[in-house]
């Protein structure tokens, strides 16, 4: 089951909850204030990690000419 980041838009804390894909755009109640308005983040581990990792892998294969080595 997928850890998601939500943000609270009563009390503004962020928190996180596990759930199934079919309940990730749903609004948990936030674990702080027990307000139910709550918003889904975008992760920025893994925003940064998709563009490390292709920057990285982009550059690899620039310069082998597609081929492992």
């Amino acid at each position: 089951m997928p850890l998601y980041e939500y943000r609270c838009e009563t009390c503004g804390r962020t928190f996180e909850k596990m759930a199934a894909f079919s309940q990730a755009d749903g609004s948990p109640e936030c674990p702080h204030c027990h307000g139910s308005q709550t918003r889904k983040q975008i992760s920025t581990f893994a925003t940064r990690g998709a563009a490390a990792a292709g920057s990285a892998s982009a550059s690899s294969c620039g310069s082998s000419g597609g081929r492992f080595t």
